[in-house]
């Protein structure tokens, strides 16, 4: 049952967006009705945090069984011993989940309010604390140890410092402010540190700050799948061509136990920075990470031999994960999205010269893996037509595991090609509320299948590059 609006777009997007979703191969196998109704339950979805938080153990350092003890026992506490469960994953065996109990429909609300901004209040949904940044605005008199009810301002109209707002606004729960206005918006205050320490969020999920952080990785569902359909293996050269802020990148050392090369690129430099504290901070020493443009990756000439970093040779890696910049339309939850239509539609050519360069970059026998975290057809499934036609050394293969739907009509694409892709669609799940009670009354292999269906909005294709004949 939906808790929050639908998610909202400009009028341009919108518009392509019914199209992509209404698109008539789709009405033809589904009929008019059942399209609508699936996008329609997505659009509710995207607005709604998942069921589960997903991390993923870093089993380079500890095993699952020894870090789901220390996790429940974590929970417990900061959930004052309300018993929530930590399930491990069939298919997934690095993973570990935590079901999130709301919305909370009871919850008082009270006159002194706290207004963030989207970001901020995305974040809040999905358990974290409300940090001074994130803050937009309070009311007049706000004190140190004043009980707040914290609101996101989805549409970004709030001015930093307001003394009140009326625009739209979207209740997340109640907390206890650890500043007043005066030190969080005063010239020389704090700019970082906790401002409202939340103590009733309208969906609880654990706080991950500064716990278990050499263990554990925040990661959605999807994200960690990619890494084991990609499947490295010690001793092999990898390359992640879109690697910030490092998740997948450190998985695939993890995987490979930490045994071969990991070579990770950014075009960011600050990002380039994150994915490096992450290898240090998991503490995985096969990765090698380059602030570089993943469209000039490929190299020319022959170079010097001592060089490690970019550009390279064509054939150089054994296998290359290629997660896209993309318009990110499957993040959730997401109220307001923001991008204009010339925005959303800059990503396609794009991710084609990124892919170009990565099929120039593989090994022949070597394996390569596409995905996004968007729901267009254009970023997805067309991207798979337009390599197949593009590129005959490529096939299509098996994906495993294989946890999502399969890819979406559309793009032309036949049935067969259809099943060897991984689209997790939201919409898939009922939406539904949870509370302690229902989850005490659920079976383990509901949840998973739940957990498994209800998450982030995601696209994944793998494909091997045939030895030249």
């Amino acid at each position: 049952m939906s808790f929050f609006p639908k998610i909202s777009f400009q009028h341009e997007v919108e518009e392509y967006l019914t199209k992509v979703f209404r698109n008539n191969e789709l009405i033809t196998a589904l009929g008019t009705q059942e399209v609508e109704s699936k996008y329609q339950s997505l659009l509710s979805h995207l607005s709604h945090p998942p069921s589960f938080t997903t991390v993923r153990v870093n089993t380079h350092l500890a095993s699952v069984k020894h870090v789901k003890k220390l996790l429940f026992e974590e929970i417990q506490k900061q959930f004052k011993g309300l018993c929530v469960p930590v399930l491990e994953h069939p298919k997934l065996q690095d993973i570990l989940l935590i079901p999130v109990i709301g919305p909370r429909r009871d919850l008082k609300k009270h006159a002194s309010e706290v207004i963030v901004g989207a970001h901020c209040g995305y974040a809040v949904l999905r358990g974290a604390h409300v940090y001074v940044p994130g803050i937009m605005s309070t009311s007049r008199f706000m004190k140190a140890g004043d009980l707040v009810s914290v609101y996101s301002d989805i549409e970004g109209k709030c001015k930093r410092g307001a003394k009140e707002f009326e625009g739209v606004k979207v209740f997340l729960g109640n907390g206890i402010s650890e500043l007043s206005r005066s030190e969080i918006f005063s010239s020389s205050g704090p700019l970082n540190g906790m401002g409202v320490r939340m103590m009733e969020p309208v969906y609880l999920s654990p706080s991950f700050d500064n716990v278990l952080p050499s263990h554990l990785f925040l990661q959605n569902l999807p994200s960690v799948v990619v890494s084991h359909i990609l499947n490295p293996q010690p001793g092999e050269r990898i390359l992640d061509i879109c690697a910030a802020p490092g998740g997948k990148t450190t998985h695939l050392a993890t995987l490979m136990r930490d045994q071969g090369e990991v070579i990770a690129m950014d075009k960011i430099a600050k990002k380039v920075k994150k994915i490096k504290q992450n290898s240090e901070l998991l503490r995985l020493s096969c990765i090698k990470a380059f602030c570089y443009d993943g469209t000039k990756a490929l190299s020319v000439e022959k170079r010097e031999d001592e060089q490690e970093g970019p550009p390279f040779l064509p054939e150089s890696f054994d296998r290359i994960l290629l997660d896209a910049p993309c318009s990110g339309m499957g993040q959730r939850p997401n109220m307001a999205y923001s991008l204009t239509l010339k925005e959303v539609t800059s990503y396609q050519p794009l991710q084609r010269k990124l892919f170009a360069v990565a099929v120039k970059l593989l090994k022949p026998g070597g394996v390569l893996v596409y995905s996004t975290c968007t729901i267009t057809l254009s970023e997805n499934e067309e991207q798979v037509a337009w390599a197949l036609k593009n590129f005959p050394c490529l096939e299509l293969q098996p994906q495993e595991p294989h946890i999502g739907g399969e890819g979406m009509r559309g793009a032309g694409l036949s049935l067969h090609q259809l099943k060897l892709l991984q689209r997790f669609d939201p919409s898939a799940a009922t939406l539904q509320g949870m509370d302690v009670n229902s989850l005490q009354d659920s079976r383990e292999d509901d949840l998973i299948s739940l957990a498994n269906k209800d998450c982030i909005g995601f696209f994944i294709a793998k494909f091997l590059k045939s030895h030249s004949k």
